[in-house]
């Protein structure tokens, strides 16, 4: 479609414009690419959007669900800071060894705890551990699950936290009853667990860009 090669050009502008080659992660896009991993990793743009989002709010410790390679990871292993540190979980093992490469390339393997096994088995350990509560999570896994991830993320966040979730209007599937794959039918789910949890204020902002169509949801934990 037209409308996908304009938007991909714009983000290509904001990058070039906006974002620095220290910043860009050139390399940890290639190696993802060189191993065969999906190219589903947040654009430039989102990850830097992250980045600020984070740093804005003083974020110092961040819960991650999919590391996939590590790319959004590390955008919020930096805004962490020194001595802040970045939880993050992968399910698949051969992820998590390119995702290590990455992050440690980046100089950021001090402020990130990577956990490799499902995030719905692993959630609950650390929920006894009892640590701090996280300043920030962003939810970026398997769709069908984002309303019990969010639902982790707000058990272990403190007030005034954000949670945000990728990939929740799906090219406008999510408001469309005819569309019922797992990723539509979690998307709704998830708007139907937040705008019931009291708990929390939300929104949700549509996105275009390199990724299609898409969009966040963000959280504020009250």
């Amino acid at each position: 479609m037209f409308e996908e090669k304009a938007w991909r050009r714009v983000d290509d502008y904001i990058g070039a414009a906006l974002i620095s080659k220290e910043e860009a992660q050139e390399e940890t896009l290639a190696a993802n690419a060189r191993a065969g991993l999906p190219a589903i990793d947040v654009s430039p743009p989102q990850g830097k959007l992250l980045h600020l989002l984070a740093c804005a709010i003083g974020a110092r410790r961040v819960l991650e669900v999919g590391t996939l390679g590590g790319y959004s990871t590390t955008w919020l292993a930096r805004a962490v800071g020194e001595g802040g540190k970045v939880v993050t979980f992968e399910v698949d093992a051969r992820h998590a060894e390119v995702a290590r490469a990455n992050i440690a390339r980046e100089g950021m393997s001090a402020r990130v705890d990577l956990r490799v096994g499902p995030a719905l088995e692993m959630l609950p350990r650390l929920e006894s551990e009892r640590a701090q509560p996280f300043d920030l999570a962003f939810i970026d896994a398997d769709k069908p699950n984002n309303a019990a991830y969010f639902d982790y993320a707000l058990k272990l966040s403190r007030p005034g936290a954000l949670i945000i979730v990728d990939n929740v209007v799906r090219e406008g599937a999510v408001a469309d009853p005819s569309k019922t794959d797992g990723g539509a039918l979690g998307a709704r789910a998830l708007f139907d667990a937040v705008a019931a949890e009291g708990r929390v204020e939300a929104t949700a902002v549509q996105t275009v860009g390199a990724k299609g169509w898409d969009g966040f949801l963000i959280a504020r934990v009250k």
